[in-house]
């Protein structure tokens, strides 16, 4: 049997576990982006944290999927056999890369413009909301997106502890020796992945885009407004210079 019959002869099944398999990515992605970018935000104001932040996000990659899902088995409330442990573990491999983009982009804002935020009155919280987190927003935007596409590869394991989603195709063609079954699950989740790829790589262009726009809009009204001062200012002693050189003439006469 070919792939598409697979697919054809269980498309009930194969939707339900696609379902699953998107919630699972989607809710994990979700509250790892809740999580990580505050603690970026703490780690970039607070440059003391931002070791130990980042050591511990490092220190969660590089343990080995499978065996997380294995020591998270006995730990009651986040542990056991189901999607609840699976979505744990996920959303734990999502903290790095966002916590480490959020850190990046807001040390990279120019400190320029900060202080000319501090300079027109605005308080912590406002230039963090305003400025900083706008400015910072597509490299966030990037930490989620490879926070998604691991989510998506990572997710497929899930399924050796009954958290359901496409992996349930890979493992059940493994036990049975049969290519076509592996491909049936494994197809799926590379086309998911590339999908939210390339959905979450258009959002970060997009955001990109208009910070650029917004940064040539505001450097033209800039312009403008100086140019406006300029040409007061010039009328202004131009005024001032005719009125005292009439005054001599009088004084003269």
């Amino acid at each position: 049997m070919s792939v598409f019959g697979f697919w054809s002869s269980h498309r009930q099944e194969l939707a339900a576990l696609f379902g699953q398999h998107v919630v699972l990515v989607a809710l994990s992605t979700i509250f790892a982006a809740a999580i990580g970018a505050p603690l970026g935000v703490f780690a970039a104001h607070r440059p003391r944290w931002s070791a130990p932040i980042v050591a511990f996000a490092n220190i969660v990659q590089t343990i080995p999927s499978l065996a997380m899902f294995g020591f998270l088995l006995p730990v009651p409330l986040v542990g056991g056999v189901g999607a609840r442990a699976a979505a744990f573990v996920l959303v734990l491999y999502g903290l790095l890369p966002i916590v480490r983009t959020t850190i990046a982009g807001l040390n990279g804002i120019d400190r320029a413009i900060l202080e000319a935020g501090v300079a027109m009155g605005m308080t912590r919280r406002e230039l963090l909301w305003q400025v900083e987190l706008p400015l910072a927003l597509p490299s966030i935007v990037a930490g989620i997106r490879v926070a998604a596409v691991v989510g998506v590869g990572t997710a497929t394991i899930a399924a050796a502890i009954g958290a359901g989603g496409l992996g349930e195709y890979i493992y059940r063609g493994l036990s049975m020796v049969d290519t076509t079954v592996i491909l049936a699950g494994a197809i799926p989740a590379a086309v998911l992945a590339l999908a939210v790829d390339g959905a979450l790589w258009a959002a970060e262009r997009l955001l990109s885009t208009r910070r650029r726009r917004g940064a040539r809009r505001a450097a033209a009204s800039a312009s403008i407004v100086i140019a406006v001062i300029v040409l007061v200012a010039s009328s202004t002693l131009a005024g001032r210079a005719s009125g005292t050189s009439r005054a001599v003439w009088l004084r003269g006469t």
